[in-house]
């Protein structure tokens, strides 16, 4: 009996389903982010757990000033957030990376993997109460898809659950 060969795409979505579901660590090589954050945010603390508890491999980068790296990257300064991170994929726009903004939830990121969107990254403007690495009661927030066509709406969420 012989096994079906799966496609390169196949094998992206079971990653991102995996993802999804917080079980990367089975995977061969797990998503890596590049997180730059001021060494005296919490909040930004609590985002790179959430993103390890749900498989990533996370590295952080400390630094006073991130308003430079923002605009290298193409942030666009009305969906700033307290943290930007580089997703590392052959897969991005830009070779090497899709770009993280603020406090997007593990599973909008994992869809954006499965999905290869033609975009820069992923924003969550602004510091909404309950999303991943903020406290407070949860309200309901959008992640936000973003490049050269523009900006548009990539899911709402409340905390880290698609609502």
């Amino acid at each position: 009996m012989t096994l079906p060969t799966l496609s390169r795409r196949h094998m992206l979505l079971s990653l991102a389903v995996l993802v999804a579901a917080g079980d990367v660590a089975h995977a061969a090589s797990p998503p890596a982010l590049m997180v730059h954050k001021d060494p005296d945010c919490g909040c930004c603390d609590g985002w790179v757990e959430h993103l390890r508890r749900a498989g990533f491999d996370v590295t952080v980068r400390e630094t006073a000033d991130l308003a430079p790296l923002k605009v290298r990257l193409g942030v666009p300064e009305a969906l700033a957030s307290c943290h930007t991170a580089e997703l590392a994929t052959e897969l991005a726009t830009e070779p090497g990376r899709y770009v993280i903004e603020g406090h997007v939830p593990a599973r909008a990121i994992a869809r954006l993997l499965a999905e290869r969107p033609d975009a820069r990254g992923l924003a969550v403007p602004g510091m909404p109460a309950g999303s991943p690495g903020m406290g407070g009661a949860p309200e309901i927030y959008d992640v936000i898809l973003f490049g050269a066509p523009g900006a548009t709406s990539y899911g709402r969420f409340r905390g880290d659950r698609e609502v």
